[in-house]
């Protein structure tokens, strides 16, 4: 039996592992633009990979090639549907204290409970400042030049992954190096597979709330299909709220119109849970709806709204590891694991 380390030793270690926590505490809103900068990355390398694979592309030359082609189809489509979405977020904003007072009239008319009355006006006598509510995605990520640094960071990354990897493995004992190394890269390449489902998930809800709405004759159908895709990236609460906006601007056409909205929206909800989800987490990273929903609360509460918004993603990478550090190294020994 070796003998244990002499108690000066593990004191220091202990107050390296202390003083490590503190450091990344204090820096943690530092670390969670990095990792926004890291789901950039990951993005636009997504993109590029097929370009690697079929043309023989270098990283860097495809990386070009995908930030040309981001660029080009941005800017066709402002061209396009640029005045129309931006006149329709202009008439959101102004149409949202209007349907306030018509969800409030319809209150007023039914014998729903005073309670529930009183509950609304409240909210109304507040002064909550509901014309702000279809600017929220413009301010998500604090300034446009914190998403100015995001994007750099994610193109510097994208372009030479290797050594920033290499950098941090470094800083391990060389015996470890190889173990974290390919544990990086398992969380990277689960990344890549749930922003790809992800991405195939928000497309496929924006396009499904476009439709429907359009087809009730519901105004500002493109606008709301926009919200509800960008606020599917946050699990359960996301499409909650635009589910919520949505029927509460349909309450300005009438109940009729609001009940027609809520009914498409459960039910865009549920043909993504239980038709596409499970198609596409066949060949995606499958996250626990426990474990999604616990990630919105905890992230949120350490990192405040950076955190809620990129609460599964850092699940995704912190499960990954844990598997790859902890589960398959200590817990699933060859004994353990069974017949191949």
């Amino acid at each position: 039996m070796s003998a244990s380390p002499p108690f000066s030793q593990r004191l220091l270690l202990t107050l390296v592992v202390v003083a490590g926590v503190l450091l990344a505490w204090n820096l943690r809103e530092v670390i969670v633009l990095v990792f926004a900068g890291s789901v950039v990355a990951v993005t636009l390398t997504a993109f590029g990979r097929p370009l690697r694979r079929y043309f023989g592309l270098s990283r860097r030359v495809a990386l070009a090639a995908v930030l040309a082609a981001l660029v080009a189809v941005l800017g066709l489509g402002i061209w396009l549907i640029g005045p129309a979405l931006s006149e329709q977020f202009e008439r959101l904003r102004e149409e949202l204290p209007r349907a306030v007072d018509a969800v409030g009239g319809w209150l007023d008319s039914n014998a729903l409970g005073a309670a529930l009355r009183d509950a609304w006006n409240g909210l109304k006598a507040d002064g909550v400042p509901w014309s702000r509510v279809a600017s929220l995605a413009s301010v998500t990520l604090g300034s446009l030049a914190t998403f100015g640094l995001v994007i750099v960071l994610g193109i510097y990354l994208a372009a030479d992954p290797t050594t920033y990897r290499r950098g941090v493995v470094r800083l391990l004992p060389p015996e470890r190096r190889g173990l974290v190394d390919g544990a990086l890269g398992s969380a990277g390449e689960s990344l890549h597979r749930w922003l790809v489902g992800q991405g195939v998930s928000m497309l496929a809800v924006g396009m499904l709330t476009t439709l429907a709405l359009w087809a009730i004759g519901m105004p500002l159908a493109l606008a709301l299909g926009v919200i509800a895709a960008v606020l599917d990236f946050v699990p359960f609460f996301g499409p909650i709220v635009a589910g919520a906006l949505s029927v509460l601007l349909a309450f300005i056409e009438g109940p009729q119109t609001a009940l027609q909205v809520a009914i498409a929206v459960i039910a865009i909800q549920q043909v993504e849970g239980n038709v596409l989800m499970p198609l596409v987490q066949r060949w995606a990273v499958a996250l626990p709806p426990v474990l999604a929903l616990l990630s919105v609360v905890i992230f949120g509460v350490l990192f405040g709204l950076p955190g809620v918004l990129l609460a599964t993603p850092m699940m995704v990478v912190a499960m990954s590891l844990v598997d790859s550090l902890y589960l398959q190294t200590f817990i699933e020994t060859p004994s353990s694991r069974g017949p191949d």
